[in-house]
C-alpha cells in the first residue's frame, strides 16, 4: 500500500467510509470446520490429511485448495467438486451453529449504529456466505463478495477491489480486517488499510498493515486511530 493511502485513514480522523470484512478466521471461527471437512474428504479416500498441509490452505481461493488437496492426496474427485463437498460439510456445521470471533459481532452492530457501511469479503463461496450472513439482521452487510463470483481470487485485489467498487467508496478511505496472510496481502495490494488479527497462523508484519490481537473492544474509532503513528514497514514509532 502506497504512503499516501496511509495518510487517508490518518489525516481526517473519524470514521472509515467503509469496513470489509474477511469471513473465515476473522468474522467467523470456521476455520476449525474446514479443517476438519479437509480431513474428513481425504481419509474417506484413504489418504492421510495433516494440520501443516491445512494450515497452507488458509485464506486461500477455494480452486487453489482443491486443487492442492487433489495434488497431494489420493482425492480424485475435480476441484469443483471437491468445493462443493467441502462447502456441503462447513455449512451444515454453520447451520448447527455459528462461531463468532471475540468482537466480531460487536463491532458490527456498533459500525452500523454508527451508519458506516460493511462489505464481507470472503474466498467462501456464496452458500456458505449466505449460511452466515442470513444468521445476522437484514442489512448487516450492504455488499458481499465471494470467491465463485469474482475472476481472481486472494491475494489478487480483486476482491477488495469490487467491494469498494459496490460501495462506490475509495478503498484509500476504507479499512479490512484479515487474519491471515494470504487475506492480508489481498487487502493491501488493494490499497486498503488493513488490520490483521492472526488466528489459525500467523501473519508476517506487512507494510501497509497492523496488527491487534482480538477485536474484543475495539471501536469503530479505533479502526483509524490503530494507524496513527504507524511507520512504513507497519510498525508502531
Amino acid at each position: 500500500m502506497s504512503s499516501s493511502s496511509t495518510a487517508a485513514v490518518t489525516s481526517t480522523g473519524g470514521l472509515p467510509a467503509a469496513v470489509l470484512w474477511d469471513m473465515d478466521g476473522t468474522l467467523v471461527d470456521t476455520e476449525p470446520y474446514w479443517i476438519s471437512a479437509e480431513h474428513a474428504i481425504v481419509e474417506e479416500a484413504g489418504g492421510v490429511w495433516s494440520d501443516e498441509y491445512a494450515h497452507q490452505l488458509v485464506g486461500n481461493d477455494l480452486m487453489v485448495s482443491a486443487q492442492f488437496i487433489r495434488d497431494n492426496s489420493p482425492v480424485e474427485l475435480e476441484p469443483v467438486e471437491i468445493i462443493e463437498e467441502l462447502l456441503r460439510r462447513v455449512v451444515l456445521q454453520v447451520r448447527e451453529h455459528v462461531p463468532w470471533r471475540p468482537g466480531a459481532i460487536e463491532l458490527l452492530d456498533a459500525l452500523n449504529a454508527a451508519g458506516v457501511p460493511n462489505a464481507l469479503v470472503t474466498m467462501s463461496w456464496r452458500s456458505l456466505a449466505d449460511s452466515v450472513v442470513g444468521s445476522l439482521p437484514e442489512g448487516t452487510f450492504a455488499a458481499v463478495i465471494t470467491g465463485d463470483e469474482v475472476e481472481h481470487g486472494k491475494p489478487h485485489p480483486e476482491p477488495y477491489l469490487a467491494a469498494a467498487r459496490s460501495l462506490g467508496v475509495d478503498v484509500a478511505d476504507c479499512v479490512a480486517i484479515e487474519d491471515s496472510p494470504t487475506g492480508v496481502r489481498s487487502a493491501v495490494s488493494a490499497g486498503v488499510p488493513t488490520i490483521a488479527v492472526p488466528h489459525v497462523v500467523p501473519v508476517p508484519v506487512t507494510v501497509g498493515a497492523v496488527q491487534v490481537p482480538s477485536l474484543r473492544g475495539v471501536t469503530p474509532a479505533d479502526l483509524r486511530s490503530l494507524f496513527v503513528g504507524v511507520r512504513g514497514d507497519g510498525a508502531r514509532h
